[in-house]
């Protein structure tokens, strides 16, 4: 089993459109089947599950696209955390949080603060969050320590870079999943990513089952991740 899975939820927008209704709607379909993957990977024993929730980018979409998903999220995380307190789930995050309105702000505090002391799966949600804006608040942190005295060059090394990361702690990614059909990992987890295995799926986020995410765990199963040695060598 992979310790950890990141999902890219793409096609909300798209399925709504589809149906002939308004964008938001694909939305609050999505936020279903949020509900039911976290479930799921909280039966099969994951450790890490990392949903790719809203990105740095999408802050320059349309103001009442942008301001109805913060109200969606606000809903959904106090509609949620007694059900991630049923199941033992802690929530975390990555991303900058600052960005976020006061509201959503706080209340998503609130829910890490209430599901701290749970022991089983970690649900990551990136939220505001950019793999280059990471880099780039990791490589302003390294000029910072730099200046004070506490780096130097030779103390530059992958296991540092990762500590100044916002997934500091949790480990890599074994697989990165995206909807869609879209085949590429906008701007997520760039460096995390870099020896996970990738599946990409026609389906359009509200449409992705429970199944659909076993089918993508059986893929997964399957594959020989040789991390730079030979098929034998592992053998």
């Amino acid at each position: 089993m992979p310790r950890h899975v990141a999902i890219i939820m793409d096609g909300n927008g798209r399925w709504a459109k589809r149906q002939g209704l308004a964008r938001m709607f694909g939305h609050k379909q999505g936020v279903q089947v949020v509900h039911n993957i976290t479930e799921a990977a909280a039966e099969l024993g994951l450790q890490y599950l990392t949903l790719y929730t809203f990105s740095t980018e999408n802050w320059n979409r349309p103001k009442e696209e942008v301001d109805a998903l913060m109200t969606l999220l606000v809903d959904t995380i106090a509609k949620e955390t007694p059900t991630l307190m049923k199941n033992n789930v802690r929530l975390l995050t990555i991303g900058d949080l600052e960005r976020l309105p006061k509201g959503a702000h706080d209340k998503f505090l609130a829910c890490m603060e209430q599901t701290a002391a749970n022991t089983g799966l970690n649900l990551v949600i990136a939220l505001s969050y950019s793999a280059r804006w990471e880099i780039v608040n990791a490589v302003k942190q390294a000029v910072s320590l730099a200046k004070a005295g506490q780096l130097e060059a030779e103390d530059i090394n992958e296991e540092l870079v990762s500590d100044l990361m916002t997934t500091k702690g949790m480990p890599d990614p074994d697989l990165l999943i995206r909807t869609s059909g879209e085949l590429r990992i906008s701007n997520f987890l760039l460096w995390q990513l870099a020896y996970a295995e990738l599946y990409f799926t026609d389906c359009l986020w509200p449409e992705f089952t429970v199944e659909e995410f076993y089918k993508a765990i059986i893929d997964y199963q399957h594959r020989e991740r040789r991390f730079g040695k030979t098929s034998e060598q592992l053998r």
